[in-house]
């Protein structure tokens, strides 16, 4: 080959090499996309929607291409790493072997993420005003005298901690002849006379404490509007089952309020039927909204927005204002 062909041919390898180089390479999977929270959920529903589409597996390297090994989320101060190579590692399983039990896999999977999202997103629930109810009850007097282990207590735990490690090393040596049978015994009444003493007064003080606290706080002591607020609470949460327990001792807070019995937290649904007289104009309401109650938190009724609302308008007609 001559000096002038060999000119030509170096020229076009170059040429050759130049061109390839300029030609657009694809996106290499091992990276990681630096999101905001709701592009790293546009991204999400984006991937959602292409792997509903998928019909043949040809389709599936076009996808890969465009996700990450893992999605770095970017919120106020805080930064998420959220690793993407179950859903690669899903898509090639269904290249290899499509089944439409691995799609569906898949897509709950996206929509569990995008629901956790969505949720960081939401403000946090103010609990202020049951904390404020919460610090009234416990400023009553009843509290006044109720207190952890004091150093006392902590003293008497200790010596009976002390004298049954003294019997258990007594039993253990009890063969050895140079202790005596008499001993034993000794220590035996001498730790049942401490423990029955312990046990008095322990009963004793359990006595007064209970008598300190009698019977435990009504209905009542937490405000109407507080149980109306927690139900409505636990209705935006789509907690239906608590929302309609909540709804229903709402109204009978409303009533005890109104001084429709006597204050007393020991008693079930049903006797606060049978408090109200065959005469009262709210017995025909309260009767429907226990009865909505008891089917749901009793029985096997399904708790739904339906049944949320019939025992809100059971309150309305209660006089109760569900708004």
């Amino acid at each position: 080959m001559g000096p002038f062909r060999r000119l030509v041919l170096l020229t076009w390898l170059l040429c050759a090499v130049a061109c390839a180089a300029q030609t657009e390479l694809p996106r290499a999977p091992g990276r990681t996309h630096e999101l905001s929270l709701p592009e790293y959920t546009s991204e999400l529903d984006h991937l959602a929607s292409l792997t509903g589409q998928l019909s043949k597996p040809q389709q599936v390297p076009d996808i890969l291409n465009q996700i990450p090994v893992s999605w770095r989320v970017q919120t106020s101060g805080q930064a998420f790493e959220i690793p993407a190579q179950w859903l690669r590692n899903g898509l090639a399983a269904w290249q290899k072997k499509p089944d439409q039990a691995e799609l569906d896999s898949i897509a709950t999977q996206l929509r569990t993420l995008r629901s956790q999202a969505l949720a960081f997103q939401a403000a946090p629930a103010d609990v202020g005003q049951q904390r404020a109810l919460m610090n009234r009850i416990l400023a009553g007097s009843e509290f006044h005298q109720v207190h952890g282990p004091t150093w006392l207590d902590r003293l008497k735990q200790r010596a009976v901690q002390l004298l049954i490690r003294l019997l258990g090393r007594a039993f253990a040596s009890s063969a050895i002849p140079t202790i005596s049978n008499v001993l034993i015994y000794g220590l035996m009444v001498a730790a049942l006379l401490v423990l029955a003493y312990w046990m008095y007064r322990t009963v004793r003080e359990g006595a007064q404490l209970e008598t300190l606290m009698r019977s435990p706080l009504p209905v009542s002591s937490k405000e109407w509007t507080v149980w109306m607020a927690e139900a409505r609470a636990a209705a935006g949460r789509g907690n239906w089952r608590d929302a309609i327990h909540l709804a229903y001792w709402c109204g009978i807070s409303f009533l005890e309020a109104g001084g429709a019995w006597r204050p007393d937290r020991a008693r079930t649904p049903r006797e606060y039927l049978r408090l109200l007289p065959p005469a009262s104009q709210h017995l025909p309401a309260l009767r429907d909204l226990t009865r909505n109650f008891e089917r749901v938190w009793y029985g096997t009724h399904e708790a739904n927005a339906s049944a949320f609302d019939q025992s809100l308008a059971q309150l309305e007609k209660l006089g109760c204002p569900s708004n």
